[in-house]
Formats: C-alpha cells, structure tokens, sequence
C-alpha cells in the first residue's frame, strides 16, 4: 500500500464515513485512495465553500467529523467563511489539504502558500505529515483533536509524495479522547443561587440544546422559575411538540436589552455572555443587565448535559418540566406571501424529525417562532455570520441523516455565495427541499444602513443592495443545475407545493416571492 492507503483506510476504520471534497493534482492519490475504500461516501462539491458548509452540516447532526478534501492554500482559503461559521457552532470537522510534494515546496511553484497561516485562526489544531509512514497516524491525531467535546475543527497537511510512497501496513492507534465535567462545588454553588434569585435566567447555547439537555433544563426551570434563554445564533436545537420551549435572544441590541431587563442571575451553560452582534453609535454591546450575577454552570467544552442533570437533581426537581411544546395548526389567509404566512405553511406542514437549515434572513424569523409548535425537528442557524452556509449545510445534514426531511430556508442573496450546491443536491438525490426567499434585496442590509445613522441613502448606496436589474431568476438557476423547481408567489400556492414535498423525496428548489 501507498501513504494515501494507510491514511484513508486508518481514518474509516475509526469511524469516518464521509468525505466532502474539491481535490486537485496534488491530492490524486488520496482520490484514488477513496475509490478503494468503501466505507467512507466521497462527495463532489463544485466550491470549497461547499465543501466545508457541508461539512459543518455533516458535524452538528452526526457529532462525529467528515473529512473535507481540500487542493493546497488556495482551496483551503476558498472554505475558510464556513470554517469560521463551523468554528462558532464548534462542529467537528477533519480538513485533509493536499500539498506539493516536500522536495518540490523550495522551487515556489505557483499553488505553493502558507496554508498553516491560513489554517491556524480556524483550526483547533494544524499538523503536516512527517512522512509516508507516519502519515496514517498524523490522521488520527487530526481526528481525536477533532472529536473534542463538543467538536472542533482539525488541519492537516499531506504532501504528495507522503501519498504517493509504498509503505509497510503502519502500526497507529487513535489517541484517547476525554470529557470534561463541572465540578460538585460549582453545582451546589449555582444550585443555590438559583433558589435565592428573584429573576434567573439559564442562557443555553451548545449541546444545551439538545432534546435531553433541555428536559432537564425544563426540570431546572420548574424548581427554580428560571427563565430559559437561548443564544441569537445557535449551532443546533431540538424544537417542537413535547420538547421544552425556550426564548431565543433577539438579534437587535436594543430589543435583546429589553428581553433581559430586571434579570438578576444569569447562569451560563454552553454559551458565553451575550454581546450585540454589531456595534452601533450610542448603543451598549453588552446585552446583560450591568447588576446581574453572571455565572458558568458549563462552557462551551464542558459536558452540558451532565451539569444540567446534576443541577436539577441538587435542586431535587421533579422528573418532567412543567411546560413543554403543544401542536398547533394556524389558518392561512389568501394572497400574497409574507413572513408570518410563511411561517404558517412550513409549521403546518413540517415533518416529523425534519431538519430546518435556516438562513433565511429577514423572512425566516416568523418560521422560527410559529415552529415552535410544529412537529418534533431539529433547527440549524448561522452560527457565525458568514453569509452562503445555509445551502452547504443541508447537505451535510442530508448525507448524516438520510431518513430524514431536509428544509433549507435560504435567502436569495446568501445563496448566490454558495449556489454550486444546487448541483451537489441533484448528484447526490438528496432529501433537500430548498425554499428560496426571494425578495430581490439584502434587506437586512437596508435595515442596518438606517441603523448606523444612514437617514437618507444616495443611489449609490441603495443601488449595492439591490439585487434585481437583472432579478435573479432562482428556478431557472436551479433547473440548469438539473433540479426541480417552482415558483410560488401566492399563499395557497405555496401551501400546495409544500405539501407535496414533504411527503416526496428528492431534492425540490421552491421559489418563494415575498
């Protein structure tokens, strides 16, 4: 066997089962590695983008890494927005770059760059392949860094010749991967200044938000009356009928402010203290109340459901939470589509166990909100802030849970930045429906502009937010990268469509005017 044989091969054999990439010359054995390794499903991604958006996808709902397979410097450059995004929703993620071959790095050759320099402000940790022999086990290392609760994002390096070379079998073994819990004094601690406190709040980010994490949040919550507060922007939370219902923060500084006003004691599990998103001219950036106590049950790398369940058992909580989601089915008026008719359709019509990937922006808010009482699902949001994740990420998703309803809610300006997934989508038949809001503008950014003390925008101004002249024609977009899609600009008929894509598999681009 070759390098690339032992490295593919030690990597499946521990677990790794997909692979997302946009490989070059540099990375043709590892591709060819790949083909004789049945174990791990390789996707094509047109755009590196792609490429690590997916993985992301891929990480939050498997809590295990995909491989990405990235060509030299500049592929890795081209996944680093997604990166950074993957990095806020602490997603494990296992990046394989492809490099020239050592004894060819010294003559410069055009592809040749610093791609430690690249890797290292998104990576937990970046290691280069010392040699062919050691190549399997400089994977592993990669892979066990990755799996640091609750996931990281890992970089390494294979020089081609490290690829290339026959090699002996290697020996190698995955380093141990350990957990972090809180300790007792910190839970007695916290336990008692819940009781005390007039107005408490558990703020809930991370692994906080998974379905068991919560019920005992829930329990918490009943023995205390705390309130449960979710970040703006969180990584991945289960929602719905019989799950505990939280508040997720609002976006604005100013309204956040209010939502938090009078709280005495904010416990912080899996989530750092809240800060506006942007700053702005005479506007605070720190959203919680000056006089509250702030403390850390469980940060982002400590194990959050065990804190939560070893708090709610000090404070000697009954079993169940007194408040969990109830179904409800919301009449729909007739005519054009707005956010909150939106909002209505998708509730009613959700799955069981479907996974919302939502980057729709201004018009996904209602959704949100009126799903709360939808069918059991999971919700995925942009963690990070940088645009063109939410079209990546349902193919992660897809690929981890392919029994399971995909919606993408995406934005029509956010899914220009990644639109090559369309065709990924198509290539791989996944069960993605993608409803793409269309209002031929980042109105966010409209928003934003009064916001920093813009009162009258020129033209030019307006003119770098608008997205039409030309309209962005979204069915055809995706028609030409072989999907099915429709256009609806009526309630009813987007009601109509969602109904039968959600009872269909296969991936489907619904075309929402707003």
């Amino acid at each position: 066997m070759n390098g690339a044989e032992s490295l593919i091969n030690a990597l499946a054999e521990h677990g790794v089962d997909a692979c997302f990439a946009n490989p070059g010359t540099s990375e043709m054995q590892l591709v060819a590695a790949l083909d004789k390794q049945p174990g791990i499903r390789a996707v094509l991604c047109l755009f590196e983008g792609v490429v690590t958006g997916a993985a992301d996808g891929y990480g939050r709902m498997a809590d295990k890494p995909a491989l990405t397979l990235l060509h030299l410097g500049p592929g890795f450059a081209n996944g680093i927005a997604n990166l950074h995004n993957a990095q806020r929703a602490r997603s494990p993620i296992l990046n394989m770059v492809g490099d020239h071959a050592a004894s060819h790095l010294k003559h410069d050759a055009p592809l040749t760059s610093d791609i430690e320099g690249l890797a290292t402000p998104v990576s937990r940790t970046f290691q280069v392949s010392e040699s062919a022999d050691r190549l399997a086990q400089t994977g592993l290392n990669a892979l066990a860094a990755s799996l640091h609760y609750p996931g990281s994002i890992s970089t390494f390096v294979v020089p081609a010749d490290h690829a290339w070379t026959d090699i002996a079998p290697p020996s190698y073994q995955l380093p141990a991967i350990q957990r972090v819990s809180e300790a007792d004094t910190t839970i007695t601690e916290i336990g008692d200044q819940l009781k005390a406190a007039a107005n408490s709040c558990l703020f809930l980010g991370g692994r906080a938000l998974r379905a068991e994490a919560l019920h005992q949040a829930g329990r918490i919550a009943a023995a205390t009356g705390c309130r449960l507060v979710t970040e703006t922007f969180f990584a991945r939370q289960s929602r719905g009928v019989g799950r505990v219902p939280t508040e997720r923060l609002a976006y604005f500084g100013e309204a956040a402010i209010e939502q938090l006003a009078g709280i005495d004691l904010m416990v912080l599990v899996g989530a750092k203290a809240p800060v506006s998103f942007f700053a702005y001219p005479d506007k605070p950036s720190v959203l919680a109340p000056q006089s509250a106590t702030e403390l850390t049950l469980a940060d982002a790398e400590s194990d959050a459901l065990d804190a939560l369940t070893r708090l709610a058992d000090y404070l000697g909580a009954q079993d169940n939470p007194d408040v969990v989601s109830e179904f409800a089915q919301y009449p729909l008026r007739e005519g054009h589509i707005d956010a909150s008719e939106l909002g209505k359709v998708i509730a009613n019509r959700l799955p069981e166990n479907a996974i919302v990937c939502d980057e729709g922006a201004t018009n996904s808010l209602g959704a949100f909100l009126l799903t709360a009482n939808a069918a059991p699902h999971d919700w995925l949001t942009l963690t990070g802030g940088a645009i063109g994740q939410g079209l990546p990420l349902a193919i992660g998703a897809a690929i981890a849970c392919p029994d399971q309803k995909i919606i993408a809610l995406e934005a029509d300006g956010s899914g220009m930045y990644t639109v090559q997934a369309l065709w990924t989508m198509v290539r791989e038949q996944l069960d993605i429906t993608v409803v793409l809001l269309n209002n031929r503008s980042y109105a966010i950014l409209n928003i934003e502009l009064s916001r920093v003390g813009v009162e009258a925008p020129g033209p030019t101004a307006l003119s770098l937010l608008d997205l039409s002249n030309p309209d962005l024609e979204w069915t055809n977009i995706a028609t030409g990268m072989g999907m099915r899609a429709l256009k609806v600009d009526t309630v009813n008929g987007l009601d109509q469509a969602m109904s039968e894509a959600m009872v269909t598999t296969g991936p489907l681009l619904i075309e929402v005017l707003l």
